[in-house]
């Protein structure tokens, strides 16, 4: 046990730095940095883990673990003692989960479980930390049956869904709300045109870890935005619109499906003049045949102070998917400058915008300046580019060897083991095609650390599968390296329902199939 620190409500967490050693400093510092602390520290992990392939995170999950005495802010109040990691800020607990569960598989299950107990002893948590505490629990396979929800937000959830069975009667939206507030008639004088100026401005829920006091004034701004003479269906919408982007804040920040959601009704307009400016000068850079200098560079920092909407009208009005492709290194070179580091967010709204396109309109085999481009970007910012580029083209029914081939350059150059994995999860949720059996052939070649969970389930997508390829000898190759790889992960279970997968298979390769399953003896 530790020395007593003194813990006032709002902590200084550098205090504790000292207690970890340097890699895991940097750790803690990239936790540390805001809503893209996780992402920071997975790119840490992975260049620690680069240099040094037997580094492991075991003694800086054990210090996090560590009990620490904590001095009381009153002499009425007693000592208390609590793990290190609970001492620490919510959102550093948040991105800790998160950073967790990305790397978890490098990770030894029992320390893992560890630390989730520790969180459960903080007294008061974050209603956040809470359901990803929960999650990170499934996902070991501890079964916890509790909802991830919190009780306060069930309650208000119920409450809600029972306002709004009376939706379709008289008054819509404004008599869900109608009990909490009551407007001056000042207020309601001032009609129609102020009705408008109030509806541009945004609405948020209240959050899941909000004070109950919040509560009234997030209704009256509701009421004021969806209050008015307009009719039912425009009502509905606007509320539609609101809850989505209100509940993204927070909870949703990280998902793909929120982050890349076009700004409603987009235009220049939308923009701040400063950003405007900066628009309309990199234009010009883009249009110009001159060799770009280091304030070219400087104008693209424009982009940390844009919400995902406004990178995307951003992108929009640069006209970025009709870029020629020969000014794509010049632009790489310039938002790949080491003085920039675009959020998950805006990383992937320009890379979809620059580069999805392109891709998926290939012919015949990408050119050494797309190439180059896709590389360069996916190597430093991995996630967006499996979520804006390489999931929408594998959902993309007609896509063929050219995709195919500039995909499995990124797997086998760009990707590290948990991106590996999550690509090959996204082929779980689509039809296979002979483009997509190359790619999770190469996938499989780079033999990532699958579960037995994710085996599981990339057997049943074999087995479900199989039928259309009964010709196949791409599909015949690719179950041949799974019988070989991973013979070590087929139990009795995958055995019986992969020879019944084999013995429908017509290639040259079946009795090389058969003879491998056959050679699987253990269970």
């Amino acid at each position: 046990m530790t020395r007593c620190q003194t813990s006032p409500g709002r902590m200084d967490a550098d205090m504790f730095l000292n207690r970890f050693d340097g890699q895991s400093k940097l750790l803690v510092r990239s936790l540390l940095c805001g809503a893209s602390g996780a992402q920071r520290a997975v790119g840490v992990f992975h260049r620690q883990h680069r240099a040094n392939p037997e580094m492991s995170l075991s003694n800086f999950i054990e210090i996090l673990c560590q009990d620490q005495v904590t001095c009381p802010r009153t002499e009425a109040q007693p000592l208390t003692v609590k793990p290190l990691v609970c001492q620490f800020p919510a959102l550093f607990k948040q991105n800790l989960l998160s950073f967790i569960y990305l790397v978890h598989s490098f990770l030894p299950r029992t320390a893992v479980l560890h630390l989730l107990k520790c969180l459960s002893q903080d007294p008061h948590p974050s209603p956040w930390v809470t359901a990803l505490v929960r999650q990170m629990e499934r996902t070991l396979g501890s079964h916890n049956e509790e909802p991830l929800y919190s009780p306060r937000c069930s309650h208000r959830l119920t409450e809600l869904s029972q306002r709004l069975l009376g939706v379709g009667e008289a008054g819509g939206w404004a008599k869900c709300f109608g009990g909490h507030t009551v407007e001056s008639e000042t207020q309601s004088a001032f009609g129609l045109s102020e009705l408008g100026t109030q509806r541009k401005r945004k609405v948020s829920f209240v959050s899941l870890d909000s004070d109950g006091e919040e509560t009234g004034q997030q209704s009256k701004r509701i009421k004021m935005d969806v209050c008015g003479s307009e009719c039912l269906n425009a009502e509905e919408q606007s509320a539609k619109e609101e809850t989505s982007g209100g509940l993204g804040n927070d909870g949703a920040a990280e998902t793909r499906a929120e982050e890349l959601r076009p700004a409603p009704g987009g235009s220049c307009d939308a923009l701040p003049e400063q950003i405007k400016v900066s628009a309309l000068q990199i234009k010009e850079l883009l249009e110009s045949q001159t060799e770009w200098d280091q304030s070219s560079v400087e104008v693209f920092k424009v982009l940390n102070d844009c919400d995902p909407g406004q990178v995307e009208v951003f992108c929009s009005m640069l006209s970025l998917p009709d870029l020629p492709e020969q000014t794509l290194p010049k632009l790489c070179s310039s938002i790949l400058a080491p003085s920039l580091d675009f959020s998950y967010s805006t990383a992937a709204t320009l890379i979809k915008s620059l580069l999805l396109q392109k891709v998926l309109s290939l012919s015949e085999p990408a050119s050494r300046c797309l190439v180059s481009a896709v590389m360069s970007l996916c190597s430093r910012y991995p996630r967006p580019m499996c979520h804006a580029v390489i999931e929408p083209v594998l959902e993309e029914k007609n896509i063929g060897n050219p995709q195919a081939e500039l995909l499995n350059r990124l797997i086998e150059n760009c990707l590290d083991s948990h991106y590996r994995l999550l690509v090959l999860q996204m082929t779980f949720k689509i039809t296979w095609s002979e483009a997509v059996l190359s790619i999770i052939h190469s996938l499989l070649d780079s033999k990532p650390d699958l579960s037995e969970e994710m085996f599981t389930q990339f057997t049943e997508q074999l087995v479900s599968q199989s039928p259309q390829f009964t010709k196949s000898v791409k599909f015949a190759k690719m179950m041949l390296t799974v019988l070989t790889k991973y013979s070590s992960h087929v139990t009795a279970a995958h055995k019986h329902s992969l020879h019944g997968c084999l013995m429908s298979n017509e290639t040259f390769l079946k009795k090389s199939l058969q003879a491998a399953l056959k050679r699987i003896t253990h269970t």
